[in-house]
């Protein structure tokens, strides 16, 4: 977190506080097991945030394992003090602007399938919005699909900043003290970027017309 907002008072941990806690603990202890059960853990929310980074299924299964490589690599540096999730979420958004920043990636070339699923895409529909719904009727589905392809080609208009601040946010349900965290910025800069972010989404949805 940036140093002026180190004044802040923490939250009291919670239950899945508790359990990142106690893995961590069996991992620096020697626990063969405690590695496979933080992966299992964390590897969807890990995922979800590469698939809305990216849009791209193969890239994002890619990062996912970057992701965890970083993480199993840097445990040790991990200051127990902090929320394991934000930290975990920190390496792995760092993982996902890394490869944008160095490839200029122009993702589009998986939006049609993104949008329709399909196969055995179509139980992973679900992390591509910021709808954790569950799957609708058959007279929705397609106007859902709809929906969730204009949310993805309007996200793909945006900056990486303001993508990455939405899906930790309005994806992943992050406080603003935890984004400040992950991106390392100060907590009254992710009130504005959010805003901004927000703002830019509405536009970007506008400018696709009406459904």
């Amino acid at each position: 977190m940036h140093p002026r907002d180190r004044n802040i008072q923490a939250k009291p941990p919670t239950a899945d506080d508790e359990t990142d806690r106690r893995l961590v603990g069996e991992i620096r202890a020697g626990d063969p097991h405690a590695w496979t059960r933080l992966i299992e853990r964390y590897q969807v929310r890990v995922y979800s945030v590469c698939v809305r980074m990216v849009h791209d299924r193969e890239l994002a299964n890619d990062l996912t394992q970057d992701a965890f490589i970083k993480i199993i690599k840097g445990l040790d540096t991990f200051d127990e003090r902090a929320k394991l999730s934000t930290w975990v979420y920190r390496v792995t958004m760092n993982v996902c602007l890394s490869k944008l920043r160095s490839e200029k990636l122009r993702r589009h070339a998986s939006l049609d399938s993104m949008a329709t699923g399909g196969g055995r895409d179509t139980d992973r529909r679900s992390e591509l919005g910021f709808s954790q719904e569950r799957e609708p009727d058959a007279d929705r589905g397609v106007e859902r699909d709809e929906e969730r392809g204009r949310m993805i080609a309007a996200l793909e208009a945006l900056s990486d900043e303001h993508r990455a601040i939405l899906v930790l946010r309005d994806g992943r349900g992050l406080e603003y003290e935890q984004i400040a965290e992950a991106l390392d910025i100060p907590i009254g800069t992710v009130r504005s970027r959010l805003f901004r972010a927000r703002a830019a989404l509405r536009q970007a949805i506008e400018s696709l017309g009406p459904r």
